[in-house]
């Protein structure tokens, strides 16, 4: 069969796979998104699976149907369906084909959980539903009167939800049957990841609760588990406030927490670990202290439309077993067991995946989970617990990429001048003229603290296609490398980070003599874009480079980004107001006039992480110098554009990316 290079609009194809459930009778649920080209939007409906990969059906014909869940008897299966602005939650009894609406869009569910016994559904909403007269009145003054927006917290906006509404998320249960909503906690603090006790009797979750009045809460890195018992009024506090608690989950006996969470020793950089509290509360006590692993999942890349699963899961009927979470390291996302003595192995084996989403079937056989791999886009796959064996559940992607060459990158590793492994994935064109040399694209990620795995990207795939060979790597900073390599590049910006990510470019020069010398890209987006800018204001090596959601001022990032302060401070070292001579040294803007590579800068207009200010500021700076660059605005565009923007947006940046290397990289006959 001749297969053709992928082009941007291969894009519109794809179907993301994610959130499976398994029902007890073997049953997988999943989540499918597409892409709707006309409307410019994605949706997302729910399929179902046997665990065989026989009967691939759709199960509900809304197009923005999300988290399902079975019921804990296995008779109804229900999901969230956005609708009129906000999420309701429906359910699909198992012996009908048309859903039933159980709560009302209006309030606007965050998340939700059944209890064990099956009589209530807890969930989070930031909606208060008790006071509708009053609601319209606000909605009519609003609608008269035009005010300023006050604001005295610390850090009023966040990335991906904007300005704060001054609303807070709260606890709420729905009882079965009466259908009686009942509040469970309120206050000026918020409440996520709702969880039961294994008797349903009570409820815990994680919040930030500043009991210190005079303590900012928006500069305090910690979030407690708490616990409140079915018609109690206030909750009890179970751990100390010395963690940032990301998950959690009861013990299979409901005497014990076990806690995914960092001590913020190293700040973003801190590794999360496991650590087990009692259901009375106290001071967590560190499950493995020889475990240099960073638990959940820090691996980037633009195929995934969900997070990672919540960590850690049990199996109840064989707690002995241990427990499952998602592990990162050396490259690759994979789900281990960690037994409570410490011990732990990985349950779905070695090489590249990028495990994102996983989930045990009732009888604790079985792990369903979603990866990507280094030849293929996200895809449902059954792993048996005791073998490791591994099947491929779902295949809602092979039509669309049979027919595309599809380059599978290798795994480079090399020891850099100062002693740290660094690893990395080289991706060659599928074709290439045996005469001519090819040039080479050095891919940068975010975060610092992230990790590149060698999967499926499309990024990568599509500078491929166009007869790149590209180049990424994970240098000091990265996750998945042990705790010492992902705090090493905290205050040496600029330092240890630059010479891993040049002598990657050496290594890959020296190796593979093909590789063309003199044509050379380099690109990133987030620490990945401002990386991009200090490599191009110190070396004239690279003749072409794009820069996406960058940095390029230190200094007016600390007081305009969300994560300003803590992220300036950790990462660079300092503050405007003590050591602004650093920050400015530190900043590309400061050397932006010396840069002669032409330089393409996109960005959001709505990104709130990099405010676009960053991008204005040095696309002003160099064109004041008569410098080669352009500016690329994209309109309602976060920080994740490159991963959930508009479809037209993500393919738009792919086409401008690709015409800027190309209009620089290639040799005189426009050829690569």
């Amino acid at each position: 069969m001749n297969k053709r290079p992928m082009i941007p609009e291969d894009l519109y194809h794809y179907r993301s796979i994610s959130q499976p459930v398994i029902h007890p009778n073997g049953q997988v649920a999943y989540i499918e998104q597409t892409i709707d080209r006309q409307k410019n939007e994605y949706n997302t409906r729910i399929r179902g699976i046997s665990l065989d990969g026989s009967n691939d059906v759709e199960l509900t014909n809304g197009t923005k149907d999300t988290a399902p869940a079975w019921s804990p008897d296995g008779t109804q299966l229900t999901f969230l369906r956005l609708e009129d602005g906000g999420k309701g939650l429906w359910t699909l009894p198992a012996d009908s084909t048309e859903p039933v609406r159980l709560i009302s869009p209006e309030r606007k569910i965050l998340d939700y959980a059944w209890s064990p016994n099956g009589q209530y559904i807890a969930f989070t909403s930031k909606v208060q539903m008790n006071d509708e007269e009053g609601k319209g009145e606000l909605e009519n003054e609003a609608a008269t009167v035009l005010r300023g927006k006050i604001f005295e917290r610390t850090t009023p906006k966040a990335e991906g939800s904007g300005w704060w509404d001054g609303l807070y998320s709260h606890l709420y249960v729905y009882e079965i049957g009466s259908e009686e909503i009942t509040p469970v906690t309120s206050g000026q603090w918020n409440v996520s990841g709702p969880a039961w006790s294994p008797d349903s009797q009570s409820l815990a979750f994680i919040s930030k609760q500043v009991e210190d009045e005079d303590s900012d809460a928006d500069l305090l890195y910690f979030a407690d588990v708490y616990t409140i018992g079915l018609g109690e009024s206030h909750p009890s506090k179970v751990t100390d406030s010395s963690l940032l608690v990301s998950q959690f989950s009861y013990s299979p006996d409901g005497q014990v927490f076990y806690l995914i969470a960092s001590d913020r020793e190293f700040g973003s950089g801190s590794h999360n670990r496991l650590y087990a509290v009692p259901l009375q509360g106290g001071v967590p006590k560190l499950i493995n202290t020889k475990m240099d692993m960073q638990l959940g999942n820090a691996a980037l890349g633009d195929m995934k439309s969900a997070g990672p699963s919540p960590s850690p899961i049990w199996d109840d009927r064989h707690p002995e077993l241990g427990m499952y979470v998602l592990g990162t390291e050396n490259g690759s996302v994979e789900v281990y067991r960690i037994h409570e003595n410490g011990d732990f192995q990985s349950i779905t084996g070695s090489g590249e995946k990028d495990v994102f989403q996983y989930t045990l079937s009732p009888d604790g056989t079985t792990l369903v989970i979603a990866a990507l791999t280094a030849g293929h886009p996200a895809e449902l796959y059954r792993v048996d617990i005791s073998s490791g064996e591994t099947f491929r559940l779902t295949r809602r992607n092979d039509e669309w990429i049979t027919g595309l060459e599809v380059n599978v990158p290798e795994r480079m590793e090399f020891t850099s001048s100062d002693g740290w492994r660094i690893q990395g994935w080289l991706l060659q064109p599928a074709k290439r003229d045996l005469n001519v040399k090819t040039p080479l694209i050095l891919q940068i990620h975010g975060g610092p603290h992230a990790m590149y795995t060698g999967t499926f990207s499309f990024e990568m795939q599509s500078l491929a296609a166009q007869g790149y060979a590209v180049l990424w790597v994970n240098p000091r900073g990265s996750m998945g490398y042990g705790q010492e390599f992902a705090r090493a590049c905290r205050g040496d910006f600029a330092g240890g980070d630059f010479r891993d990510l040049m002598e990657a470019v050496d290594y890959a020069l020296d190796t593979y003599d093909h590789l063309d010398e003199s044509r050379l890209g380099v690109g990133g987006g987030s620490y990945g874009g401002v990386m991009t800018n200090w490599i191009v204001a110190h070396s004239n090596r690279f003749k072409a480079a794009v820069t996406q959601r960058c940095i390029s001022n230190w200094l007016s990032m600390y007081g305009t980004s969300d994560i300003g302060i803590s992220y300036v401070e950790g990462v660079i070292g300092g503050n405007p107001a003590d050591h602004a001579e650093l920050l400015w040294s530190r900043s590309p803007l400061a050397h932006a006039h010396k840069i002669e590579t032409p330089l393409l800068i996109m960005h959001g207009e709505q990104d709130y992480r990099t405010p676009i200010a960053q991008a204005e500021e040095l696309y002003t700076t160099l064109k004041r110098y008569g410098k080669k660059t352009k500016l690329i605005r994209y309109p309602g565009s976060n920080h994740s554009l490159l991963k959930s923007g508009k479809p037209s947006l993500r393919v738009d940046s792919f086409e401008q990316v690709n015409a800027w290397f190309n209009q620089h990289l290639r040799n005189e006959a426009g050829e690569v």
